[in-house]
């Protein structure tokens, strides 16, 4: 079974346990919400570009907001049994999905306080940091000063340069992915002068 996989099963545990009105860290939306927005981007590519593109954005509500109204024992068996034969998705499924499952799991996961990070296998932890440092090139580019990000065991990687300053992230790869997909509820530590080091954590970094 693949990481993909495995945090998909884990994910739907979570949605479980919490309920579908339990909060997330996306936005306003419950559990119900975040699990309506995964069936629809696997099951509705009539209605998924409106996630990138904001011109399908309003189509793309709609059609979630209809899917939100299914029973939510429903909705956790799409997402469980994940994209479906047909979809482009199926055959790339532990590559596409791998962050979107391990994201969204923790977003449950942290949406509650008094969360504690996972301890991942060391190979989940390689697996990720190489989806950190492309996220982190996207994240940061506003930055006014480079930003690199490094592991405890030693890994560094510039994923944004600067001549005016700089500020390292130190963390393991899954809390390093969680911020730069634009989650500020992660355990990282910060090098850098303090000026510099707000301004990289007040970057906007939402996807």
């Amino acid at each position: 079974m693949s990481m993909a996989q495995r945090e998909r099963q884990q994910l739907v545990e979570a949605m479980t346990a919490a309920g579908p009105e339990a909060p997330t860290l996306c936005g306003a939306w419950t559990v119900r919400d975040l699990a309506a927005h995964l069936v629809v981007r696997e099951r509705r590519p009539d209605a998924s570009p409106g996630i990138m593109l904001k011109p399908f954005a309003g189509y793309l509500d709609g059609v979630q907001t209809k899917t939100a109204r299914k029973p939510f024992p429903e909705l956790l068996e799409e997402v469980r049994t994940g994209p479906p034969w047909w979809s482009p998705l199926r055959p790339v499924d532990a590559i596409v999905n791998l962050t979107e499952m391990f994201v969204h799991h923790e977003d449950i996961r942290r949406g509650t306080p008094g969360w504690e990070p996972r301890e991942l296998p060391a190979a989940d932890e390689n697996a990720l940091w190489s989806f950190a440092r492309r996220m982190g090139r996207r994240a940061y580019r506003r930055s006014p000063v480079t930003v690199v990000l490094a592991t405890p065991d030693g890994k560094r990687a510039v994923v944004h340069s600067k001549p005016s300053g700089e500020v390292i992230l130190t963390g393991k790869p899954s809390e390093l992915l969680l911020h730069a997909f634009g989650r500020d509820e992660v355990r990282l530590e910060t090098t850098g002068d303090p000026e510099s080091v707000r301004a990289v954590l007040s970057l906007d970094r939402s996807v």
